[in-house]
């Protein structure tokens, strides 16, 4: 396999094609999340545990957070409902986005011109809930997996945690072998129809005849996408350092403009942030579809789609 061809093909299909930008958008709704929240009551000041002269109990908080959780029952109920409803829409962008993004390299490799948005969306939903539920299955097997390891390094104080610590390290190359068997198991689904049980038995085939070039393309992927982290976070630092000042200067004082401003900045620099991850996305799937054509298939003449070389 041909890395600088894969490599290179994979950006110009995703710079031609930004429509891919968007379902790169939708991918990354699947792969994280994260949030927080926070609130002051009228007390923050005579009770912060931090002010000038505080001790740091934490327990009249606690008190305080119970009373209010039992009062306004109500409010936590609707906001775990939100939360799930926004967790389940995210899974189903996320995995529409990576269908999309397959299918989307994979066209343009055979030779297509132009994608829409329309035609890759409404195409991803016959492959939806094999993809959905593959990752799923890869899922509850890690927890069923790891649940026990957590619980057991809980109820020990932590002393359990020292003792499963050489099977946590073992286990970082199986997530490694994991991600790249289930890269290209979606890739069978989408590209070759595979029922799910199939493509996670073609994914497994492929990797295990390509460890080589399996590895060196998970290194280079992983190296891109540490050093894209590494630069579109430096910005997020500027974002938060109104708060860290604001904190260090408010003796006490919830610092309301600081965080205002850290705000401001987060809500400026969002989009931004949601492009550029939207085009690492992209190109780190694209990335991952070649690599399965090029080891499945074989190699296209110049100027022939690849579709006609399988079929000769």
């Amino acid at each position: 396999m041909d890395f600088g061809e894969v490599l290179s093909k994979a950006w110009h299909i995703v710079w031609k094609h930004k429509v891919l930008w968007i379902f790169g958008i939708l991918a990354g709704c699947g792969s994280g999340g994260g949030g927080g929240g926070g609130g002051s009551g009228t007390s923050w000041r005579q009770n912060a545990p931090f002010s000038a002269g505080g001790t740091g109990d934490v327990e009249p908080y606690l008190q305080q957070a119970g009373r209010w959780i039992s009062e306004n029952w109500w409010v936590v109920a609707l906001l775990i409902l939100v939360v799930l409803i926004l967790w389940v829409l995210a899974m189903f962008l996320g995995t529409v986005g990576k269908i999309g993004l397959i299918r989307g390299a994979f066209h343009v490799d055979e030779g297509a011109e132009k994608l829409h948005f329309g035609e890759l969306f409404r195409g991803s939903m016959p492959f939806f809930w094999r993809v959905f539920l593959l990752s799923w299955l890869i899922g509850l097997a890690f927890l069923i997996l790891l649940l026990p390891l957590v619980l057991f390094g809980f109820i020990t104080a932590g002393v359990g945690f020292l003792c499963v610590l050489p099977l946590l390290c073992v286990l970082v190359p199986v997530l490694w072998a994991v991600g790249i068997v289930l890269h290209q198991a979606e890739s069978a689904i989408v590209i070759e129809d595979a029922r799910m049980l199939d493509g996670l038995r073609r994914g497994w085939d492929v990797f295990r005849k390509n460890l080589g070039p399996m590895l060196l393309m998970w290194l280079v992927t992983g190296i891109i996408g540490v050093v894209i982290g590494l630069v579109i976070a430096l910005p997020m630092l500027v974002v938060v350092v109104p708060t860290i000042i604001g904190f260090a200067t408010s003796r006490g004082d919830l610092p309301t403009t600081a965080l205002l401003l850290s705000g401001l900045c987060f809500v400026l620099y969002l989009p931004v942030l949601l492009v550029v991850q939207g085009v690492l996305s992209a190109y780190v799937q694209s990335v991952w579809t070649l690599t399965f054509l090029r080891l499945t298939r074989p190699n296209p003449s110049p100027g022939m789609p690849a579709s006609t070389a399988a079929n000769a």
